[in-house]
C-alpha cells in the first residue's frame, strides 16, 4: 500500500475543509483520515471522535459542521450513515450502514468490543447492548427524511462490490441517483482512496471552484485487445489523464443491436470501476461531438478538436499517449 501514499495533489480541496466521519468503533486518529491529509495536503481535515450513543453522535456532528462548514464531508459504513443525514454540505457516503441495527447483530458486534483506534477520552473497549442497538435501529429511521432534487445531486455514495457487511447500493439509489460501484471491500484502504475516491473528490472541487478541465474523448476501438482484455498501459494512462482532463468513453451505439450496449457499458465499468461512472457516450456520428482530444483508432477529420490516432507511427501505444500528454502539462 505505501506505493500510493507519495502520490499527493497540493492544489486538490486546496484551502478546504473536509471532515470525515469514521465507521463503527474506530476514531479520529484512524488511518483512513491520515491518508486523505497526505493526498490533499493543503486541505484541512478534521476527524472528531464520534460518541458511541448515536443521539450524542449526531448532535456532535451537526454542531460541527455549523461551526466549521466544511465543504465537504466524507463518511464510511456508520459514519456514511450519519454523514447522509448532514444535509446541505456536498456528501460522499461509503460503504454506508443505513441498517446499522441490523448489521450489528449479525456481525457479531454484541457483547464487549474494543475500538480499533485510539480515542481521546481513553476509553478503549465498550459493551454493546441490545438497548444501544435500539438506539441504532431509531437513528436509521431518520435517513433519508430531507431528500430534496438539490440534495440528490450533492451526495454520491460509493459501494465496494466485495463488501462483505454492508449492502445498502439499492436502497441508496432508491433516494439518490449517484449510486457507485468501486472493487473493494468494507474498510477504505489506501488503494481505494486513491483509485475511487480522489476522482469523486476531484469533481467535486471542481464544480465548488467552477473549474473546467480540457476534454478527452477515448473511443471504444482503443480499449482492448484481441483477446478483449485492456490493452498494456492502458489503465496506467486513464488515471494520469484524470489528473488534469475530463475523461469520457465513446462507444459505437449500434442501432440493431442494443443489447451490446450494457455488455460495453459493463466492460468499462468492471476494467476502470467509479471514475468511469457516468462517463459514457453512446455514438456513431464522433464529428457531432465536441471535445478538446479525441483518441480513436481510426481517421476522425471531421472532429472539432484535436483527433489522435491511435496505432499511427507516432501513437502506437498507451505509454505514446503517456508521453504526448506529458509533454502538454494539462492543457
Amino acid at each position: 500500500m505505501d506505493s500510493y501514499l507519495p502520490k499527493s495533489y497540493p492544489s486538490l480541496m486546496e484551502g478546504k475543509k473536509i471532515l470525515y466521519v469514521h465507521g463503527f468503533l474506530s476514531a479520529g486518529s484512524t488511518h483512513t483520515a491520515d491518508v486523505l491529509r497526505q493526498f490533499m495536503p493543503r486541505a484541512t481535515v478534521l476527524a472528531p471522535d464520534l460518541p458511541v450513543h448515536p443521539a450524542d453522535a449526531m448532535a456532535l456532528l451537526k454542531e460541527t459542521v455549523e461551526s466549521e462548514r466544511p465543504d465537504l464531508i466524507i463518511g464510511t459504513s456508520m459514519g456514511g450513515m450519519y454523514t447522509e443525514m448532514l444535509y446541505g454540505f456536498d456528501r460522499i457516503c461509503v460503504n454506508p450502514a443505513f441498517e446499522m441495527g441490523a448489521t450489528m447483530s449479525e456481525h457479531q458486534m454484541m457483547g464487549k468490543q474494543t475500538f480499533q483506534n485510539p480515542r481521546q477520552d481513553g476509553v478503549q473497549e465498550i459493551i454493546v447492548t441490545k438497548a444501544l442497538v435500539k438506539e441504532y435501529r431509531e437513528m436509521t429511521e431518520h435517513c433519508f427524511s430531507q431528500v430534496t432534487a438539490e440534495e440528490q445531486q450533492r451526495v454520491f455514495g460509493l459501494f465496494g462490490d466485495e463488501d462483505p457487511i454492508v449492502h445498502t447500493y439499492d436502497l441508496f439509489l432508491q433516494h439518490y441517483p449517484q449510486a457507485i460501484h468501486f472493487h473493494g471491500e468494507h474498510r477504505l484502504v489506501e488503494k481505494a482512496i486513491y483509485h475511487y475516491i480522489i476522482p469523486i473528490v476531484r469533481w467535486i472541487d471542481d464544480r465548488q471552484t467552477g473549474r473546467n478541465r480540457p476534454s478527452v474523448l477515448i473511443h471504444w476501438d482503443t480499449l482492448a485487445d484481441a483477446y478483449g482484455q485492456p490493452r498494456s498501459s492502458l489503465h496506467k494512462a486513464y488515471e494520469q489523464l484524470l489528473e488534469h482532463y475530463n475523461v469520457h468513453f465513446v462507444v459505437p451505439a449500434p442501432t440493431c443491436h442494443p443489447d451490446q450496449l450494457a455488455s460495453q457499458q459493463a466492460w468499462i465499468e468492471r476494467v476502470f470501476s467509479a471514475p468511469a461512472w457516468n462517463r459514457v457516450i453512446f455514438a456513431n456520428n464522433l464529428q457531432l461531438l465536441y471535445g478538446d482530444y479525441l483518441i480513436s483508432s481510426t481517421e476522425t477529420p471531421d472532429f472539432i478538436g484535436t483527433s489522435l490516432r491511435f496505432g499511427s507511427d507516432e501513437l502506437k501505444t498507451w505509454e505514446d499517449i503517456i508521453v504526448f500528454f506529458d509533454r502538454l502539462g494539462g492543457q
